[in-house]
């Protein structure tokens, strides 16, 4: 499946694992860890000597009950990131927003991808992003950006409940956005999971994937610590790795040509190096062993290799 970034064409063929790059103070999932410029640029090169092919920026934590930043606060906080890491890596960069604006400056600056994760509230988004050739995330939501309401009948009334509105909502928005100017190659789908969904909606819309993708472009798979992983496992967020291993391997089964948004860059690449092992797309040397220095954590006294 092909992806058209500004000058560049990815063929995705397996995940792409796009790392989370927060650059707010209030993420719901790091809690500020990283909180100037200088430790964002830094976690984000070290996301990339991990393996992630996609670096994905955000300024504004999609939090609710929470006021939305002005434009201006936003770029501030984005471009320096962007900037400090645009000439020492060749990942893709993809800016988190939603707000025209901060579209541009980072455009301008060097962004690849538009991840909109509001549906495409603000049309000029696509102008921009067919001004510029870039990629766009085109999320499924019905609720605006920081807004959060009772989601269990929601649906009720839909035509296939959660389902048939995710199916519907992307197919309208591919039509909008290639009016708007931009190729079938720019875009990039995404269900929104926990996005104006229950737990429970959000299961539904995951095992539904395989009609998403019969429409023929990449999903964007934002699993990472979702709330859906808490409610089955009962777990914070910095707790729900293994929860969302455990969705990466049944969505990946279900779509793989996707890009996974992760927090936990290495560990979701070396899953996924041994899952393609042990499903045969990649093969280990015969003669391979393992290193003496990592057949122990802590060797004891009077072994030997």
């Amino acid at each position: 499946m092909k992806l058209q970034c500004r000058d560049r064409q990815i063929d995705i063929k397996r995940p792409l694992i796009m790392g989370v790059v927060n650059a707010t103070p209030d993420s719901f999932s790091d809690g500020g860890a990283y909180s100037n410029d200088d430790s964002r640029i830094a976690r984000a090169l070290e996301i990339a000597q991990q393996g992630a092919q996609v670096l994905d920026i955000g300024g504004q934590s999609a939090i609710t009950g929470v006021p939305e930043i002005s434009d201006q606060e936003e770029i501030d906080r984005v471009l320096p990131v962007l900037m400090g890491i645009r000439g020492e890596t060749d990942c893709l960069i993809s800016i988190d927003t939603y707000k025209p604006a901060v579209a541009q400056a980072a455009l301008v600056a060097g962004a690849d991808i538009i991840n909109d994760i509001s549906g495409v509230l603000a049309p000029e988004l696509a102008e921009i992003a067919a001004k510029y050739g870039a990629g766009f995330v085109a999320m499924h939501t019905r609720w605006k950006p920081k807004t959060k309401f009772d989601a269990r009948s929601l649906y009720d009334d839909a035509p296939g409940g959660v389902v048939g509105d995710v199916l519907a909502f992307l197919a309208n928005r591919v039509a909008m956005l290639t009016a708007a100017g931009l190729s079938a190659e720019q875009l990039i789908l995404d269900p929104g999971p926990d996005f104006a969904k229950t737990a429970a909606q959000t299961v539904d819309t995951l095992r539904a994937l395989p009609a998403l993708v019969a429409m023929g472009r990449p999903l964007l798979l934002a699993l990472s610590r979702k709330d859906f992983i808490g409610v089955i496992t009962q777990r914070p967020p910095r707790e729900r790795l293994s929860g969302t291993l455990a969705a990466i391997a049944a969505t990946t089964a279900l779509a793989p040509a996707s890009i996974l948004r992760v927090h936990d860059v290495r560990e979701v690449r070396e899953f996924l190096a041994v899952l393609d092992v042990l499903d045969g797309r990649t093969e280990i040397d015969r003669d391979a062993t393992l290193a003496d220095s990592l057949r122990w954590q802590n060797k004891p006294a009077g072994k030997h290799a």
